[in-house]
């Protein structure tokens, strides 16, 4: 059966990361941000949601098929299709609401995503979730001044 529905044992680890994937891009469209928090505790939220103990086997199976797939390995072929823009979009609407122009939103939103797997590689890779966590900080602080900047202050949800 696995291999009528899914071609291959391969082919249905594919499909398992993407449905993880797509559901914390629902997870993320449902998300009702307190209009009190600001942009930078949202996305504190969402980094400790992201980087819960909890979701590090899909994140490595993500990485695992990712890096397959960047091989060219046939069956991970479409495990490329929408990884980054299916993120970007959504992101990018947040940000346009939170007041910054859609074409730099977009720039940033990509650079987000970037940001965001390169330090979940370091926590996967150095279980060092204090120093990761800074660093995050650090860049969602960065975020919070280009959004003060972009909106004039208005970076709030």
């Amino acid at each position: 059966m696995l291999i009528f529905h899914f071609g291959s044992k391969e082919g249905l680890w594919v499909e398992i990361a993407r449905t993880v994937d797509q559901r914390q891009r629902e997870r993320l469209r449902a998300f009702p941000p307190d209009p009190g928090q600001s942009a930078g505790e949202v996305m504190r939220t969402w980094w400790k949601h992201f980087s819960d103990p909890a979701l590090w086997p899909y994140e490595r199976l993500f990485f695992e098929l990712y890096g397959q797939a960047l091989q060219g390995r046939p069956h991970t072929a479409k495990f490329l299709d929408g990884i980054i823009d299916d993120w970007v979009e959504p992101l990018a609407g947040i940000a346009v609401a939170w007041g910054a122009p859609e074409p730099q939103a977009r720039s940033y939103t990509r650079l987000g995503v970037a940001v965001t797997r390169g330090l979940l590689l370091d926590l996967l890779a150095t279980g060092y979730t204090a120093a990761v966590d800074q660093a995050m900080d650090a860049y969602i602080a960065l975020c919070e001044k280009w959004l003060e900047g972009s909106a004039g202050g208005a970076a709030s949800a």
